[in-house]
């Protein structure tokens, strides 16, 4: 290009380019919301079908924003699983709606970057306050509050959150020293149980303990952390010489929603001196219904606490709400100010900035959805949302009870109801459950996933979408019975036809058996009257020829027949005679 050409300029959006398509936008996304629950849940799509579906190469020139709406309904929604489904019931509840969606447009519109306060002061303070009000409503210690020597930021996930909590507490246990010089693994650990959830072994590997560090606790009969287990393991890890670093305990398993007795493992961790971090991602959010509350009782043990508002909160991924009882940890072991972040308002430490509070540097402004999802829906808005999620599970883990073909394996206090369908003896359980799980995905009316509760397979069903009500509940009970009871008439055909065929066989088998020739008994007579017909045999074997052709066995060539026997003969039946 030549200096005298100008440089093309880009063809950016309009204002008035944006309000027309942002509302074909709109509009495309209510007549999803309208339509989703026609299409199957799960995508019916093979590996490879969306990338062959979009060109080689990128577009050398903008197209029509048409043609980008018509590609989302060609190529991309026959390639997903429709999280907001009616009939979406499995993994947990991936909650949106539309004061979310439109408060993370708003966000997206905005596009501020709040790392630090002065990068925009309303980006921190509103989310300071939004936290502020989480927190009284699903009943945290005064400590969380960001008037106090806690305070609560959004995170991107739980997983981030774990990670961030376990780096608090190395470098409280350390004295700061990780941040110096790293981490001893060799001393370290950290404590699970088996039901925790497995990003916690990752940030484990990520602080760059290992995962020999991990030490996994004993859980009861409810899949609940053994507070005299845990115990027990500290007491020697001690006596071993090696540094208990955090606790991890859960408020509503992914597995089966069991919950850790916190009341109980708070003053042991207490008087071991080692942080406890709840992870409550998904049942957190079930403490806005106050009767729900009891199912965390001990909380105020916590040193740190993380739920995800995007799981059952109506709110869009990634909205993980996390807390911290003492932010000096937090922010001694992640604070780092380069030169060209310094500002006066940092400096005079009369701010918070976010930055500190998280792994990566940049932030979303997260908390303009969560503001937005509360001031539509309101704290009893929220609370009738959980409550009608839990009274759906109750109801169907009462159907379960009723019923002679499934068990309910786990206690169900919230909105998941684990089933074990009962099968016949002889069948592979296992095999079973993951058939009728795949039979009934297949059709496309719902979605479930399974988990291993006693080594055994079972079926979760987690409700909690917006657009699920009891008649999608029943029909996913109703497509659950159905399956069993076809999948069990075909595994009792075909045990009959096993049955029909082994007898088959041995009915053959016995028939070969007695239409076989009886092989001949040889009686003493019979083996005498043998022997004489093969000396009767041999006096028949016709004549051998001789050398020169004669018949030595013919009258001519027989002295012997005439009565005479040769003088040599005699000679030789006398020597023959006389041998001893």
């Amino acid at each position: 290009m030549s200096q005298s050409e100008p440089t093309p300029s880009a063809p950016h959006m309009s204002p008035e380019q944006f309000r027309r398509h942002g509302h074909e936008v709109v509009d495309w996304i209510a007549d999803y919301w309208t339509r989703v629950g026609s299409l199957p849940v799960r995508s019916p799509a093979a590996p490879g079908d969306v990338r062959a579906a979009l060109p080689d190469a990128p577009p050398e020139q903008g197209e029509p924003f048409d043609a980008v709406l018509a590609d989302l309904d060609r190529i991309v929604v026959p390639g997903l699983t429709h999280w907001q489904h009616p009939g979406f019931l499995g993994y947990f509840p991936a909650n949106t709606s539309g004061p979310s969606v439109l408060g993370d447009l708003v966000s997206a519109g905005l596009g501020v970057q709040g790392m630090s306060w002065v990068t925009s002061p309303a980006a921190t303070e509103l989310e300071q306050h939004v936290l502020d009000w989480f927190a009284g409503l699903v009943g945290l210690p005064e400590t969380f509050l960001s008037s106090g020597p806690g305070g609560g930021v959004v995170q991107d996930s739980s997983s981030g959150a774990n990670l961030v909590a376990l780096l608090a507490a190395l470098h409280r246990a350390s004295g700061g020293g990780t941040v110096r010089s790293g981490v001893r693994p060799d001393e370290y650990t950290v404590y699970v149980s088996a039901e925790t959830h497995s990003s916690m072994e990752k940030a484990v590997r990520i602080a760059g303990l290992g995962s020999d560090a991990v030490r996994i606790v004993e859980v009861d009969g409810d899949l609940a952390m053994r507070p005299q287990s845990l115990k027990a393991r500290l007491e020697r890890d001690v006596a071993r010489g090696y540094r208990p670093v955090l606790v991890c305990a859960t408020v509503g398993t992914t597995s089966t929603t069991a919950v850790d007795p916190l009341a109980e493992l708070g003053p042991i961790c207490r008087d071991a001196g080692v942080w406890l971090h709840v992870d409550a991602a998904y049942a957190g959010v079930s403490a806005v219904v106050p009767e729900l509350r009891a199912l965390q009782a001990g909380v105020e043990w916590a040193d740190s606490y993380t739920t995800d508002a995007h799981k059952w909160l109506l709110t869009g991924f990634d909205a993980t709400l996390f807390w911290v009882a003492d932010r000096a940890a937090l922010t001694g072991a992640l604070a780092i100010l380069p030169e060209y972040l310094r500002n006066a308002a940092t400096d005079a430490g009369a701010v918070v900035d976010y930055r500190d509070w998280q792994i990566e540097l940049g932030r979303r402004f997260r908390a303009l959805k969560l503001w937005f999802v509360l001031r539509w829906y309101g704290a009893e808005g929220l609370r009738a949302h959980i409550r009608s999620g839990v009274a759906l599970a109750q109801e169907l883990a009462g159907w379960a009870d009723a019923d002679d073909r499934f068990d309910v394996v786990a206690p169900h206090p919230l909105s998941l109801v684990c089933l074990r369908p009962r099968w016949a003896e002889g069948v592979d359980a296992d095999v079973a459950t993951m058939t009728l799980l795949e039979r009934l995905n297949d059709g496309g009316e719902a979605f479930l996933t399974h988990t291993t509760v006693g080594g055994q397979v079972v079926l979760r069903v987690a409700i909690g979408a917006p657009a699920t009500t009891r008649a999608h509940v029943e029909r996913a009970w109703a497509l659950l019975r159905e399956g069993h009871d076809w999948l069990a008439a075909d595994f009792a055909e075909s045990a009959a036809e096993r049955v029909r065929e082994e007898a088959e066989r041995r009915a053959a088998a016995e028939r070969a058996r007695e239409e076989a020739p009886a092989a001949p008994v040889e009686t003493p007579a019979a083996q005498d009257e043998s022997a004489t017909q093969a000396r009767a045999q041999e006096d028949l074997a016709p004549p051998q020829a001789t050398p020169d052709g004669t018949d030595p066995e013919g009258d001519a060539g027989r002295p012997e027949a005439d009565g005479v026997v040769p003088d040599d003969a005699e000679a030789d039946a006398g020597a023959r005679g006389t041998g001893s």
